[in-house]
C-alpha cells in the first residue's frame, strides 16, 4: 500500500469528508430548521461519536483500510479537547485517517458504503 500523505493530511481531509458525509445524510432524511441539523451533525461528528463508530467497523474493512486506520489511531495528533479522553480522540483520528485516505485515493464509494455501515449500526445520541 503506497501512501503518500501524511497522517494530518489524511485526519484533515477525512474530517472534511466525514462531515459532509453527515450532512448529506442529515439533509436527505427530510426537512429541518438549521440549528436542528447543525445540532444533530455536531453529534454525530465529535470525537465521542467517531471513536464509537472507528470500533464498530473493523470486520468490515480491507487490509489495507485497517492499516490506514491504525496508523492514523497511532499518529501523533496533539492535545485532545477538553471535555475528550485521548484514546477517543486516538480513534476519531484514525476514523478520519480513513474517510481521507478513501477520498484522496478515489474510493469516494468506499467510503459512502463504509459511512452507511456507520450509519445503520452505530447508534449516536
Amino acid at each position: 500500500m503506497t501512501q503518500p500523505f501524511s497522517n494530518s493530511v489524511l485526519a484533515f481531509t477525512g474530517d472534511a469528508v466525514y462531515s459532509l458525509l453527515v450532512r448529506e445524510n442529515l439533509a436527505n432524511s427530510g426537512n429541518r430548521p438549521s440549528k436542528k441539523l447543525h445540532t444533530l451533525a455536531s453529534k454525530k461528528v465529535c470525537a465521542a461519536a467517531q471513536s464509537k463508530a472507528y470500533r464498530h467497523i473493523w470486520e468490515y474493512l480491507t487490509e489495507d483500510e485497517a492499516a490506514v486506520m491504525r496508523r492514523g489511531r497511532n499518529s501523533h495528533c496533539g492535545l485532545p479537547p477538553k471535555n475528550t479522553g485521548r484514546t477517543e480522540y486516538q480513534e476519531a483520528t484514525g476514523l478520519e485517517c480513513l474517510f481521507g485516505w478513501l477520498w484522496l485515493t478515489r474510493q469516494a464509494e468506499r467510503a459512502r458504503e463504509i459511512f452507511q455501515i456507520i450509519d445503520e449500526n452505530v447508534q449516536i445520541q
